[in-house]
């Protein structure tokens, strides 16, 4: 078992950026694909990006491609996601997940993980 701890959600303007972390106790980090998703107000929980056990391989929803960049850092037991040129439609409470796997880590069902932290809020000011 693995245990998430979000952080770095916060409020920010429109066009600037944050970079939240996805903390990992628990079982060997390395072996689990980790994704973040996000979920607003009367919506249903969407993927943003996921990263292989490694971090060589990173996937994001559309949404996210060009402005989001996640990356892992395995010493720390430490995921990130840094957010930039943030709109108002990213404010939503943002979750990390965890599911052990070998693969590429492409994995963009929330039904795909086992493991998930309390999740951090993110706010965009217009």
């Amino acid at each position: 078992q693995v245990q998430l701890v979000e952080s770095g959600g916060g409020l920010v303007q429109a066009g600037g950026s944050l970079r939240l972390s996805c903390g990992a106790s628990g079982r060997t980090f390395s072996n689990y694909v980790i994704a973040w998703f996000r979920q607003a107000p009367g919506k249903e929980r969407e993927f943003v990006a996921s990263t292989n056990r490694n971090g060589d391989s990173r996937y994001y929803a559309d949404h996210a491609k060009g402005r989001f960049t996640i990356s892992r850092d395995n010493a720390r037991n430490t995921v990130y996601l840094q957010m930039n040129s943030l709109k108002p439609d990213d404010s939503a409470v943002y979750y990390c997940a965890a599911t052990a796997d070998y693969g590429l880590g492409y994995k963009s069902s929330r039904y795909e993980y086992d493991y998930w932290g309390q999740g951090t809020q993110v706010t965009v000011s217009s």
